[in-house]
């Protein structure tokens, strides 16, 4: 699995589109509480809609942070088992900046470790 072209492709690029969905459906939510704002001052208790979008981006934010967290543990394994890492500081490099830049670190590595590196083999 740690080599699957799909998996790697899928766990470098699954956060941050999983992030830019959920931020266009937090701005769609917010935008829709404010489009109908009128409507909720006028209902006896608490508005249906406003807790269905609720529960739709709690359960788009659980998503997003299962795959992030699988995205982090895929790469901290990946980085661990590259044989080219051993050499030098970048392994420490690298699992620190999956860490602290956690959804564009996995990319960065990604393109740079994956994808140039197989490219470079393949011209050689």
């Amino acid at each position: 699995m740690i080599n699957s072209k799909f998996w790697q492709a899928f766990f470098a690029l699954a956060p941050i589109i999983i992030f830019i969905v959920a931020f266009f459906g937090y701005m769609f939510f917010i935008f829709s509480i404010l489009g109908n704002l009128r409507e909720f001052e006028d209902a006896d208790g608490p508005p249906m809609e406003l807790l269905a979008g609720i529960g739709t981006f709690v359960i788009t934010i659980l998503f997003a942070v299962i795959i992030s967290l699988g995205s982090l543990i895929f790469y901290i394994i990946h980085a661990v088992l590259n044989p080219n890492l051993k050499e030098n500081n970048l392994l420490l490099v690298w699992i620190l900046l999956f860490i602290f830049a956690n959804g564009i670190g996995q990319l960065i590595y990604w393109i740079i470790e994956i994808v140039n590196k197989r490219q470079q083999n393949l011209v050689h």
